[in-house]
């Protein structure tokens, strides 16, 4: 790696940064190193950034290929074919409009969704609430006449009506069921003005509970018609949206490529937000990063056509640059187990040439069986040449092919074949005898496997052993 200032007029910050990020080989680091130091601090501030709003862009192009996938059920399988793209397409201005538009429509259609489930588990819950009273030929609204007083009422299911009834007897009270189920009693109260008292007093041991319907005119039934109309237009609604977003499943292509220009643009703005500038008016840009060294001249190249001065230097010892590993085909798989725990220090040494072969060898010894590494052989370069798997997906496939073979050829020697596949067939077909041919076989020759392995554990131990003492003789230890 090599350090990289640059300093360059805030104006061409659009720019340089689209310039970089076409490079795809600075890192730009984050700046609080520099302004933790006063005389910086003094000097610079950060960089006003729009990552904010990039990354809210994007949830909501996200929000909008999971409607399309869900609604239109696009069936991707379990790897997703990609579609190559030129780069004046993935930064063409009309497909970023068109994109704006679908996504602001789709997002419109998800928000008229909610609203409408919103509303319709609103109604929902009304209904339920109003359903035990649907045989009460009372508007709800009704309290009582000059010297009465009506009161709905609940009460435990278990609680005795006839008792309450009887509690009632002497007193100008009547107690009217309406409804009933598992849970509650529903009930009409209704009792003199004047004995109101008495009636509350005489009710207190049998748990009623007062319910109001507020802004509720006409009886339940009344009401419940009313409420199942409404819900009937919120289903319209609802199928009407749903199918909206059923009919957009050819935008997938579309935003699907938009999600991947704004991933572009919020590293951008990410990256700007790296970047210091005056505090006397942000008239200029400072930044420091990253550039590995063979990718240096082409970053060069581009520093010496913009609009900026800049300067590269060797790490210094106490600094810790980012780590970048470069393998071949036959380690650039194991990059997947080293990244799973953790990349190596810069100074020290890639583990990937060193394990790779243990690794690869190891696996073909557990596994041990021609048939086994034909499959994955077989899975992991199909799936590679169609799918074009990237990143941690690709590594795996990768290392499959690579297994793969070792197993196979650890079964040739061992003569298995999906175990001992061959010999039963022949046995079961013929009634002879058949055996693949074999170097050795693991259950008769297990002196020389225990051998051999104390041999293989020996040489695994001793080429990490001789790795450390390099790395400590390089250091002066």
């Amino acid at each position: 790696m090599k350090r990289l200032r640059v300093i360059a007029m805030a104006d061409g910050c659009e720019e340089l940064l689209k310039g970089l990020l076409r490079l795809g080989c600075v890192e730009i680091s984050e700046p609080e190193v520099r302004l933790a130091d006063p005389d910086w601090a003094a000097l610079l501030r950060r960089n006003e950034s729009d990552a904010a709003a990039a990354r809210t862009e994007i949830a909501d192009v996200n929000a909008a290929l999971d409607a399309v996938k869900r609604f239109a059920q696009v069936k991707e399988g379990l790897f997703v074919v990609r579609r190559g793209v030129t780069e004046e397409e993935f930064l063409s201005a009309d497909m970023a409009e068109k994109a704006k538009a679908e996504n602001r429509r789709i997002n419109g259609l998800l928000r008229d969704l909610s609203r409408l489930q919103t509303e319709a588990s609103r109604l929902n819950a009304r209904c339920a609430a109003l359903q035990p009273w649907k045989e009460l030929d009372l508007p709800l609204e009704y309290r009582g006449t000059a010297h009465t007083r009506a009161r709905l009422e609940v009460c435990p299911a278990g609680t005795d009506l006839a008792a309450m009834r009887g509690a009632l007897h002497d007193l100008p009270a009547e107690l009217l069921e309406a409804g009933a189920d598992k849970q509650q009693l529903y009930l009409l109260l209704v009792y003199h003005r004047d004995a109101e008292a008495e009636v509350q007093e005489t009710l207190r041991p049998y748990n009623l509970s007062a319910v109001s319907f507020q802004g509720t005119v006409g009886t339940a039934a009344e009401n419940l018609s009313a409420l199942d109309s409404q819900l009937e237009e919120n289903r319209k609604g609802q199928d009407a949206a749903e199918a909206a977003l059923a009919a957009s499943g050819g935008s997938l292509d579309l935003l699907r490529l938009y999600a991947d220009r704004l991933t572009a643009e919020t590293a951008k703005a990410r990256n700007a937000g790296n970047l210091l500038t005056d505090k006397q008016g942000g008239k200029i840009l400072f930044f420091e990063g990253w550039v590995p060294a063979e990718k240096l001249d082409a970053v060069k190249k581009f520093l010496d056509g913009a609009d900026c001065a800049y300067e590269t230097a060797d790490p210094a010892e106490d600094e810790n640059p980012p780590v970048k590993l470069k393998n071949n085909f036959l380690t650039r798989p194991l990059s997947m187990v080293t990244e799973m725990y953790s990349l190596p220090d810069y100074r020290c040494v890639d583990p990937n040439p060193l394990m790779a072969p243990f690794f690869i060898l190891f696996y073909g010894i557990m596994m041990a069986d021609m048939g086994y590494g034909l499959l994955m052989v077989l899975a992991g370069v199909l799936i590679t040449r169609k799918y074009k798997p990237k990143g941690t997906a690709g590594h795996l496939f990768g290392l499959l092919t690579l297994c793969g073979i070792s197993t196979f050829i650890m079964g040739a020697l061992t003569g298995g074949f999906f175990g001992d596949l061959p010999t039963q067939v022949v046995k079961l077909t013929t009634g002879g005898d058949f055996a693949l041919p074999a170097l050795f076989t693991p259950l008769n020759d297990t002196l020389m496997i225990l051998i051999g392995s104390m041999c293989l554990g020996f040489i695994h131990i001793a080429t990490g052993m001789v790795v450390s003492i390099v790395i400590k003789c390089r250091r002066g230890k």
